[in-house]
């Protein structure tokens, strides 16, 4: 990737994270750290690993009109792209799963592509559900919360930023032959002639990624499939929270689980450095929990949810390199030319 690209996701990644550390207590901090029953953390990572799964059961759906591929296949590809959005910036890790079943199962990257982007819709979708099943809690986050002051003004944009992707993707899955000649015409219009063919290229396989969206059935169980995903992750941010003294609902943990994934968006260091921490302490000290326990759990929750999957990631994809006889770094460079395609 570009190297501003990264730099620019450092740099916010620092500024966040010294902003949050500047109210801390490191003395506070680190008692509230040793007395922590770490033990809660074990069913934490468990009922993870099955929002994992239900992540790669979506995904079965979701390719299912472009190849149909088992949901333990798709939960080691799914694991692989965690290890490469957590350990890569950009979320590079998108890339380099859809070039994994490029090479295990020669299904077209811009194919699969496009069903990981429709996944990221209904992620976020499902996220600002969280956030306004919790919009009247949020008359409490005014201005005094810092942070927090315009979170209800940044929700409604977002909202119409998925809810429009949204739009957009049902109807090219509904009418794929109608996009395509409305992509076909702006290419004329707009594009050397040389490109138009690749263009349109990368278009049909894009448009049949989308096919599983032409089913109203297809779509609702995707969604529904989304929100317990999504539940799932919730509740490790449930059980995570019984290893520190400190008690919130679980609502005020989905509204804390939709706010910080929606701002893992926001360019950052490889991990969601600082762009996780902030906002995850910002909304728990909103709701009375002291800056320092917020600080503890925050910083557990985030090493929890980091290093599990991307240790099991990163195992499925040393297995995938040695079959292939292939670097890491010779994979991410084949996956972006596959992708510039």
């Amino acid at each position: 990737m570009k190297k501003w690209q990264l730099w620019l996701g450092v740099a916010i990644s620092a500024v966040l994270i010294i902003w949050t550390v500047r109210g801390l207590d490191f003395r506070l901090l680190w008692e509230v750290l040793k007395n922590a029953n770490y033990w809660w953390l074990i069913p934490g990572v468990i009922v993870y690993f099955f929002g994992v799964w239900a992540r790669a059961w979506r995904w079965h759906y979701l390719l299912k009109p472009v190849k149909p591929l088992p949901t333990g296949e798709l939960f080691k590809v799914t694991a692989i792209g965690y290890f490469g959005n957590n350990v890569f910036p950009a979320r590079l890790g998108e890339v380099l799963r859809a070039f994994v079943l490029y090479m295990d199962e020669q299904v077209p990257v811009s194919a699969s592509l496009a069903t990981i982007i429709v996944e990221r819709v209904f992620d976020g979708v499902v996220m600002l559900a969280f956030v306004f099943l919790n919009l009247s809690e949020l008359v409490r986050l005014t201005g005094d919360s810092g942070f927090l002051g315009s979170i209800r003004a940044l929700a409604l944009i977002g909202s119409g930023v998925f809810l429009g992707a949204l739009v957009i993707f049902l109807i090219a899955a509904m009418f794929p032959t109608q996009s395509e000649k409305v992509v076909e015409k702006v290419s004329n219009r707009l594009l050397p002639e040389r490109y138009r063919a690749k263009v349109l290229g990368i278009t049909q396989r894009f448009l049949g990624g989308l096919a599983a969206l032409r089913s109203p059935r297809m779509v609702l169980m995707i969604f529904l499939t989304s929100v317990v995903i999504w539940l799932f992750e919730t509740m490790k941010y449930w059980f995570v929270m019984h290893a520190f003294s400190f008690q919130v609902s679980f609502f005020t943990l989905m509204l804390m689980n939709g706010i910080v994934n929606l701002a893992t968006t926001i360019p950052s260091a490889p991990g969601y450095v600082g762009t996780f921490d902030k906002p995850g302490i910002a909304v728990l000290q909103a709701y009375g929990v002291e800056a320092n326990l917020a600080g503890a759990y925050t910083f557990v929750l985030h090493a929890a949810l980091w290093l599990p999957i991307t240790l099991v990631g990163g195992w499925f994809m040393l297995l995938e390199l040695r079959k292939w006889n292939k670097s890491l770094s010779q994979v991410i460079a084949e996956g972006q030319a596959e992708v510039n395609k």
